[in-house]
C-alpha cells in the first residue's frame, strides 16, 4: 500500500499534466478517500472532512468534486452503493484495465483487481447474444475478505 503522501503527490502531478487544478477541497476529498479503508459516501466524506481538516463543505460541492475526481480516474463510483473510492492505480504509469471490485459483505473494504480484457470481451459477447447491450463492464462482486472470514471461524 502507497502512503497517503504519495498517491496525493501523484494526484497532483496527473492533474497538473493535463492542465488541470488540484484544489484544496480536491485534495480534502480525494486525501479522506485514500485514507478510508471501505467506500464512503459524500456525507461520510462532509464528517471526514470536518473531522481532518476542520473545514465545512456543502453536500453539492462534494458531488460536485466527486464527479471531477471520478472523470480525471482518481476515484471510482460504486454503483451498488453510491459510494466512492480511491483508484488503487494513482501512483501507476501504465495502462488500466475496466475496474472490477471486490465488496466484503460484513466490514464493507472494497479492494479494486484487473480482470483479464478477454473476459469482458466474452461476456460483452454473452450479453449481445441475449439481446442486451452491456452499460457498464464494471463489476462490483459481494465477498467476505479474509479478515472477516478469519473471524467467523
Amino acid at each position: 500500500m502507497h502512503s497517503i503522501e504519495l498517491v496525493m503527490n501523484r494526484a497532483e502531478e496527473r492533474c497538473r499534466s493535463r492542465g488541470i487544478r488540484m484544489t484544496t477541497k480536491r485534495k480534502q476529498v480525494l486525501h479522506g478517500l485514500v485514507k478510508a479503508k471501505k467506500a464512503l459516501s459524500a456525507y461520510d466524506l462532509i464528517d471526514e472532512i470536518k473531522r481532518n481538516f476542520d473545514n465545512a463543505l456543502q453536500p453539492m460541492s462534494v458531488y460536485r468534486i466527486l464527479e471531477f475526481l471520478s472523470e480525471n480516474q482518481l476515484i471510482h463510483k460504486l454503483s451498488t452503493t453510491s459510494k466512492y473510492i480511491a483508484c488503487s492505480h494513482i501512483t501507476c504509469d501504465h495502462t488500466h484495465e475496466i475496474p472490477q471490485f471486490l465488496i466484503c459483505g460484513n466490514c464493507h473494504r472494497v479492494s479494486e483487481i484487473s480482470i483479464d480484457k478477454a473476459l469482458i470481451t466474452n461476456l460483452q459477447e454473452n450479453i449481445r447474444l441475449k439481446g442486451y447491450r452491456l452499460i457498464s463492464p464494471q463489476l462490483e462482486m459481494n465477498c467476505l475478505c479474509d479478515d472477516c472470514t478469519a473471524n467467523l471461524l
